[in-house]
């Protein structure tokens, strides 16, 4: 009785994980059949094309995959180095009782609508910065700030402390205790910390439709108005009147899933070689 028991829930869970990637390869099968028709026309050249005339039905991504990574990296140059100050003030400089409730401030973020975050982009980075690429680079690093800061603080805090005193009793500057006893064995949950805000970045949607100015052009100004592909999705898919306009909007989709799954990819890469290359010392 004990045996079959274990049996139905090693049955059970398995099927629990098997789920998870066959609801993966259904949702890319739906995708890829809904958007077959645009793959058919347009071929690889749908990537690399500038052109989005729905009038003509002549469709190209490039302007929304440029606005894509543009916007994500201007996100992360900002937030990456505010939350990793942040999570390090918190775990280990700040002796301070009431550095929790600057903890819970900084998490809270993560809790406000993105609509809200969009409002309040019109309102302050708008007469900043106008419309533009950076005003949805900015307003992308605020939403991520509180993810990368929050597991940043949680992996600082799941280093040893004989690491750190190892580190002081050999003479080491608090500086160097850090950089050394601190900064090493954290690599790996730091990294996963940024590409979590990464994956959050690419694929958010309104706040970043409400301040980037929805324009599909690539201009080397950080300045001008800028795409992306989950904007122009959002913006454009109610009114898709034929049937290639709505199959050049689910490539646009599929293209934004291959980028997630690709640079989650390579972060998993770079972080399986930096735990196996890390030293401590």
């Amino acid at each position: 009785m004990r045996k079959t028991g274990d049996a139905w829930f090693n049955l059970v869970t398995f099927l629990f994980a098997l789920s998870i990637p066959l609801l993966l390869l259904l949702l890319v099968a739906i995708l890829i059949g809904q958007a077959l028709p645009a793959i058919k026309i347009f071929g690889a050249g749908f990537i690399i094309s500038s052109s989005w005339d729905p009038v003509k039905e002549t469709f190209g991504a490039l302007p929304y995959i440029y606005g894509t990574l543009v916007s994500s990296l201007i996100a992360l140059a900002i937030a990456v180095p505010l939350g990793l100050g942040a999570a390090l003030y918190l775990a280990e400089v700040s002796r301070s009782r009431y550095k929790e409730y600057l903890a819970v401030m900084i998490e809270l973020l993560a809790a406000i609508p993105s609509i809200i975050y969009g409002l309040w982009g019109i309102f302050v980075l708008g007469p900043l910065f106008g419309l533009s690429m950076l005003s949805g680079g900015v307003i992308l690093a605020i939403m991520i700030l509180p993810t990368i800061s929050a597991i940043s603080r949680e992996v600082f805090r799941s280093v040893p402390n004989i690491l750190k005193e190892s580190a002081l009793a050999l003479g080491a500057t608090r500086w160097e205790t850090v950089k050394l006893a601190v900064f090493g064995p954290a690599r790996s949950g730091i990294l996963g910390a940024i590409i979590l805000g990464l994956g959050r970045a690419l694929g958010e949607t309104m706040a970043v439709t409400m301040v980037i100015g929805n324009r599909p052009e690539i201009s080397a100004s950080i300045f001008a108005p800028a795409y992306t592909l989950a904007s122009v999705i959002a913006n454009e898919f109610a009114e898709a009147s034929s049937d290639v306009y709505l199959s050049a909007l689910v490539e646009l989709g599929i293209i934004l899933l291959l980028i997630t799954m690709i640079v989650n990819g390579l972060a998993r890469l770079l972080i399986w070689k930096t735990v196996g290359k890390s030293n401590i010392f």
